[in-house]
């Protein structure tokens, strides 16, 4: 029999469906700002408070975020919010930080010389920081295949006395350092495009914002067809 989802689990997936239709209204203002000529009256007004606006947004998503975090780090590891393909294509429980050069490079095609060598340095920091946050990931998780905790845990039904005390305070202290790399993940994810949107003109930010959401909700909804045509074709074959 499965498992009930938590209240935790049911209230951040409430609110991410709820976050995920506002996304797709910023999704169609960003787009009719693309397309609208470059004259037309208060665009530049316009284009400020929706940068403002959806930026606001994103940061209820990571404050959310932080919330689940807090309370149930291996929550957001696993998170069954989301589809298969999303799951995929995490990176320390969310996306690569690198990913917003890629939609620089897909969004901005009028790049000046000093930004693209100011992007290229901000990239290049981007990286090796990313390289380090793996590497202090992957020290994490060989810390729970350790023979001594992946003994207590697989004798987890009948542990007795001081043997429950050393897997809970494993269990606190591996949560703690997960939380830790999480945290600083996701201030890596959050800093790079700050420092990205720094370098853009208010106009290229509006193209950036548009690409970022529009990829976001793609892989959201190829990801969902994915997983219902899975659950179609094994209930077919039952």
């Amino acid at each position: 029999m499965a498992n009930r989802p938590s209240n935790l689990q049911q209230s951040f997936h409430a609110f991410l469906e709820q976050w995920l239709f506002r996304q797709q209204t910023f999704l169609r203002q960003l787009l009719r700002l693309v397309i609208s000529p470059a004259d037309e009256a208060n665009k530049f007004e316009q284009q400020r408070i929706l940068i403002d606006q959806v930026l606001s947004h994103y940061q209820l998503y990571f404050e959310e975020r932080s919330r689940i975090a807090n309370e149930d780090i291996f929550l957001l590891f696993s998170p069954p919010w989301l589809s298969s393909y999303e799951q995929a294509m995490l990176w320390i429980a969310g996306s690569k930080p690198c990913l917003a050069f890629q939609f620089v490079d897909r969004a901005i095609e009028d790049l000046t010389a000093e930004q693209k060598q100011r992007m290229e340095r901000v990239k290049v920091e981007t990286r090796r920081e990313e390289r380090e946050l793996t590497e202090t990931m992957a020290r994490v998780q060989e810390t729970v295949a350790a023979p001594p905790m992946l003994g207590l845990a697989r004798r987890a039904g009948r542990l007795m006395g001081g043997e429950i005390s050393t897997m809970d305070t494993a269990i606190e202290a591996m949560k703690r350092a997960m939380l830790d790399v999480f945290e600083s993940a996701e201030s890596l994810r959050v800093t790079t495009v700050k420092k990205v949107l720094e370098i853009l003109s208010q106009n290229q930010t509006i193209y950036f914002l548009a690409v970022a959401a529009e990829f976001q909700l793609h892989v959201r909804r190829l990801g969902m067809e994915r997983d219902t045509e899975r659950a179609t074709r094994t209930r077919t074959t039952v």
